[in-house]
């Protein structure tokens, strides 16, 4: 085939499947959507017919404002990693976002042949998409185990209270006998209470850190609880049902959409596998790829719609499961 027509017949299909990519997206988009606006309807009726408790977070808004680094704020915005818990990464961030410069730079000296004089700028862009994935894996990778444990922890302290120990010192009981992950959280919450804190403002301290739903539940239940009165063992039982409940509801989605996680795995492997095995039977076959230009393209556009359909296949799984 000639280079020209091979060069125009690689731009037609990758525009094609560009434009199927944001078909596929723009109906992702609307389904959420959808979703968006029956949940503000069912919040809409459901709001109506409950009690708003204001609750101010003055003895933290000064401390945060005074610690937080401006500089370093704006440089996690960017690449999405969060300064306040460097626990959450098994490494220093900067490390991590050194390496991923040095991987993007790689995928670069693979795609610059077909890019050409673009593929430089595509450096900054694959830099910053691989951060945030990085970044969010870990962040979530923490928060699923947190959510996993908390059930658990509300147990003990559900325990801890139908015996007639008080509220502070069955939270106090979680902080020991939790497991690392959240007696870290729950020892937190002590120190703070312990050190003039308001049990209201530590508890909402403790949401927003974890940043999970359940823990502000949680937080919003002991403070109506505090205020108002009533039977807190039941109700942090029936918090800790709904969670189970909810574990089970993610692991059952996780299970259903385990055939389409393989078969992206199997994609991503696939190619490198029969490259590999092409290199060992028939060196001379594979390294046209790498030693002409007209195979500098082709391997170029495959990275390129390889990465694209693994990410549409990531974000379709993401959007079912949220």
């Amino acid at each position: 085939m000639d280079p020209l027509h091979l060069r125009y017949f690689l731009v037609v299909g990758a525009s094609i499947t560009f434009v199927l990519l944001c078909i596929s997206a723009l109906l992702v988009s609307q389904a959420q959507k959808q979703a968006e606006r029956r949940d503000k309807r069912l919040a809409s009726v459901v709001d109506a017919h409950q009690r708003v408790t204001l609750i101010e977070m003055s003895a933290f808004g000064d401390r945060l404002k005074i610690e937080r680094r401006p500089l370093l704020t704006r440089i996690s915005w960017i690449f999405g990693f969060d300064p306040d818990r460097p626990q959450l990464y098994p490494m220093r961030w900067w490390m991590i976002v050194v390496g991923l410069l040095v991987i993007a730079r790689l995928l670069e000296f693979i795609i610059a042949d077909f890019l050409g004089r673009f593929a430089m700028a595509s450096v900054p862009v694959m830099w910053l998409v691989m951060c945030h994935k990085v970044f969010s894996y870990f962040d979530h990778r923490h928060k699923q185990r947190l959510l996993f444990e908390f059930p658990d922890a509300l147990a003990m302290l559900v325990r801890s209270i139908r015996v007639g120990i008080p509220v502070q010192e069955a939270i106090r009981n979680v902080a020991r006998g939790a497991p690392p992950l959240t007696a870290a959280g729950f020892s937190r919450l002590v120190e703070q209470v312990s050190i003039g804190v308001s049990m209201e403002d530590a508890l909402h301290e403790l949401g927003r850190n974890t940043g999970l739903t359940e823990y502000r539940f949680f937080a919003t239940t002991l403070t109506l609880q505090n205020q108002t009165g009533g039977t807190l063992s039941d109700t942090l039982e029936s918090l800790a049902d709904v969670i189970r409940k909810r574990v089970a509801l993610k692991a059952k989605g996780k299970a259903m959409t385990s055939e389409a996680r393989s078969s992206s795995a199997v994609l991503a492997v696939l190619p490198l596998a029969t490259a590999l095995l092409l290199w060992v039977v028939s060196p001379e076959y594979i390294m046209v790829l790498f030693t002409t230009a007209q195979g500098k393209s082709m391997l170029g556009l495959a990275a390129i719609m390889l990465a694209c359909g693994l990410l549409s296949i990531h974000t379709l799984i993401q959007k079912t499961l949220t």
